[in-house]
């Protein structure tokens, strides 16, 4: 965005930006994200699943107008789905999964590697292996693990440095990463939030020039920094409480706009 200008869609990372890890939204963030959709798109981006989208966002929104709910963009896994909110509950715009045979070279790729690296936990909180559709998840601890278990298990990143490196080598044709605190994703190659942001560009019309990512992970080993490299505007918070003094301040200097 050029110095002084409002965006015309903001889009936010899910955990430890909008909600602490796998919870639901503090109700002050549910009043901002639908304040904030009566005059800009808003949209939400993340590694997660739809089902995690559900629980921990839509379910938790207060109500809002029609303009407002039509204006909220979810993308799971990093933009390889695309769901739109209506008056009558979520709808796909499209899913781009993997194929059976990527899927079953992914877990057996990041189980081996994990195995053999000693990181494959026998006590852990829900399964390890996901598989979301267009992405398989890695989660050290399982789903459900608590924060502080979460937190505390590779506290350097260099657990899942470590993973991610050994099962990229198993499946060059696809695309590995760091994910949440304890996870790897696996998804086709080129899949990151820089793709996401792509994708929200050509389904709304509206040039990244006229975008605002809001995350948590925005150093150059965060998930997040692919949509600074690409260029789009971004702005750094510490937890969702940072994110919701963004809002606050962020809201009043916006102008109402009409709906796409």
């Amino acid at each position: 965005m050029t110095e002084g200008s409002s965006p015309l869609l903001v889009a936010f990372d899910l955990d430890d930006t909008l909600a602490p890890s796998k919870s639901q939204i503090d109700p002050r963030i549910g009043e901002l994200l639908v304040a904030l959709a009566e005059r800009v798109e808003v949209a939400i981006i993340s590694g997660g699943q739809l089902a995690q989208f559900t629980t921990q966002v839509v379910d938790r929104l207060p109500d809002a107008s029609p303009t407002a709910i039509s204006r909220l963009h979810l993308l799971p896994t990093c933009g390889t789905q695309y769901y739109r909110l209506t008056e009558d509950g979520v709808t796909t715009v499209y899913a781009h999964s993997l194929t059976d045979d990527q899927k079953t070279r992914a877990l057996a790729a990041v189980e081996g590697e994990a195995r053999r690296l000693g990181l494959w936990e026998a006590e852990t909180w829900g399964d390890i292996l996901e598989d979301r559709g267009s992405q398989i998840t890695f989660s050290a601890l399982g789903q459900r693990a608590p924060l502080h278990a979460k937190t505390a298990w590779d506290p350097t990143g260099e657990k899942k440095s470590l993973l991610r490196a050994a099962v990229a080598e198993r499946i060059p044709d696809l695309e590995v990463r760091s994910g949440g605190s304890t996870s790897v994703d696996i998804t086709h190659r080129g899949i990151d939030k820089a793709y996401g942001m792509r994708q929200l560009s050509e389904q709304t019309g509206i040039s990244l020039d006229d975008m605002l990512f809001v995350g948590d992970r925005l150093d150059p080993d965060g998930n997040d920094y692919p949509v600074l490299a690409m260029g789009v505007t971004c702005h750094a918070v510490d937890g969702w409480e940072d994110t919701a003094r963004f809002l606050e301040a962020l809201i009043p200097t916006l102008p109402e706009r009409p709906t796409l």
